[in-house]
Formats: structure tokens, sequence, C-alpha cells
């Protein structure tokens, strides 16, 4: 589903009525995430967010996997696996398993890293650890207390933040923003400066300022006539991006996050780049739906996490990394 406009607004006449709605979802969460979870014998990093939808998380995954890895540890990675039918816990194979079954986001990071989809978060910690994995990192999971977390990463769009401020369904949030920040021990927001200087943090906590860059392939992306399409939380970044590397931008359509990449819709897709004389293409998340026959028809431009000053994120690993037995970066 597309989030509604309202939720983007200041609060109206939607956000009041449905504002009690939004009360008792807050308090369910508050309970749930008060139940004590499981402590694993190593540590847990946890990369979530506030906010419903995608913020950025998948790129933060990759980065802190990626930071790890050059501090000489073995992490393994944790997904609840949205949109997949397999409950787990089960270590992702791309050679056997498709969207479908695990998930895009699964798919997309065992490109980098080992990762296990599991419900059950505390199944899938214990799974990944069994198969040698000195630390892990919860994909999401903010809100679920079945693993303690020694690290807590929340990520916010700072070109979104915090929306009308409201509970679901009043508003984008899974719980009151303060509530949430409060149990972060880092934020990383993600945005160009003039949304990063204007975004107000209701809680005080060390602060990972950072964007979605395009990872340099050697695509000639300057003038090249594109179609472009995307199933992410906000479509109209990925067109951004395009055209901020020149591309001419002939049609766009903004699909829902993780939506199902049918025959149908496919088709239609080809009809209207075809149409527009402009090649297909999408974001690397996407591209892990696209059935085998069609990935070599469609273009992908992916991005990863860029900071100016990876300080705060740093600092936080390396004391995570001399925990499990790693050494501290450098």
């Amino acid at each position: 589903m597309h989030a509604p406009r309202f939720w983007g607004d200041p609060p109206g006449l939607r956000a009041a009525l449905l504002s009690p709605l939004g009360a008792l979802y807050a308090r369910t969460t508050a309970r749930r995430v008060a139940r004590p979870g499981l402590r694993l014998d190593v540590p847990v990093i946890c990369v979530g967010n506030v906010h419903a939808g995608g913020t950025g998380k998948t790129p933060t995954v990759m980065a802190v996997v990626e930071r790890l890895l050059a501090r000489g540890l073995t992490p393994g990675v944790v997904s609840r696996g949205h949109g997949g039918r397999l409950g787990g816990p089960v270590r992702v194979d791309p050679a056997i398993h498709d969207a479908d079954a695990v998930g895009d986001e699964p798919l997309l990071l065992a490109a980098i890293a080992p990762v296990w989809v599991a419900k059950d978060r505390a199944a899938g910690g214990r799974a990944a650890r069994a198969a040698g994995a000195d630390v892990i990192v919860l994909d999401d999971g903010h809100q679920n207390p079945a693993l303690t977390k020694d690290l807590s990463l929340v990520v916010i769009d700072a070109e979104v933040g915090f929306g009308n401020g409201r509970v679901l369904p009043a508003g984008p949030l899974r719980e009151p923003a303060a509530v949430g920040l409060a149990r972060a021990d880092l934020t990383v927001t993600l945005g160009p400066p003039g949304a990063q200087d204007v975004l107000a943090l209701p809680v005080d906590r060390p602060r990972l300022r950072g964007r979605l860059a395009p990872l340099a392939t050697g695509m000639p992306w300057a003038g090249l006539p594109v179609f472009a399409f995307a199933g992410i939380g906000r479509p109209a970044k990925f067109f951004d991006t395009l055209q901020a590397l020149g591309a001419d931008l002939r049609g766009t359509v903004a699909l829902a996050d993780h939506q199902p990449l049918t025959r149908p819709l496919l088709h239609r897709l080809g009809e209207q780049a075809a149409k527009l004389g402009a090649q297909p293409v999408t974001t690397e998340k996407d591209a892990v739906r696209l059935p085998n026959a069609l990935r070599g028809r469609v273009l992908v431009l992916p991005v990863r996490l860029d900071c100016d000053d990876w300080g705060p994120l740093d600092r936080a690993l390396d004391a995570i990394a001399v925990a499990a037995g790693g050494h501290p970066e450098g």
C-alpha cells in the first residue's frame, strides 16, 4: 500500500479521528518492547526505525556489515523476510531462494553476508550463532524484543522526519518518536544538508548524518533515455537520483513498497518503456524480484550509505568489535 497523504501533513481531522487507535497501537507496542529478550553470547546490533516503511535501513545494514567485516568479525544478518512465505529460520541461498520465498531485502543482503530469515528473531539469532556468526545484525526489529540488543541504530529519513507525528493508523509512526529514540544508542539521519539541518530530534543521541549515494559502476547515465520504476519506501528519491546523474527521465512509475512484480505488471511496464523509447531501470531491491529472464533487460542503479564523518558509527562498532573478539578499525 501507499502511505496516505495525510500522514505527511500537519495533524488534521482524519488524524484526530484515528488518534484513539494510534494511542492503542502505541500502548500495545510499549507492552511488547518491555518484554525481556534472549541474551545471546555474542553482541546483537539492531538497525531499525520508528517510521513505517522505508527509511534507508537496508543500505545502513550493508554499511554496518561491511565495517564489521573490516574489524575481523563474522556477522550474521537476521531478517523477518518481509514479503516472503518462509517462516524460518532458514539461511538465504540466492541459488535456490527467490523474493517470494524469503523477501527482497534478505536476497540483497545475502550478497555481502550470511542472512537468516526468521519470523522468530530469537530462533534466527540462535541459528546464525550456531553457524559461526560472532555478531548478529538485525535488519529491522527496533520494536521486537525477542533478542536483547547491545547496540540499537534508528534510521530516519531527514526529508520526511516523523510525518504528522502520530502513531499508526493516525500517522506513519510505529511508536511515538521520543519513546522509540529513547531506546536508541545512535540515530542515522539520511538526506540532503538542508533537510538534515532542520530535522529536530526529540531525544539527544549520537547522530550519524549521511545520504544514499549512487554506487560507481561505470554506467554512463548522462543523457541516457530511461523509464524508471521503483517499489521502495519513497520512489521519488530514486527518480531524483537518476535526474541528478543526468539521465533523460522519460517516464516513472511509483510502486508500493515490496510490491510483487507480476507478469502483467512487467508486461505493462515494458510496453510503456518501449513507447517512450527508453531503457527500463529500477532499484537494486526491486531487481531481485525480477524474473531471471528479465534481469538482463532492466538496468539497475545501486545506492550505498555515504557519510562525511563516520565517527559516531565507528566508535560504536569499535566497542562491539572488542566485545566480540575482533579489533577496532585501523
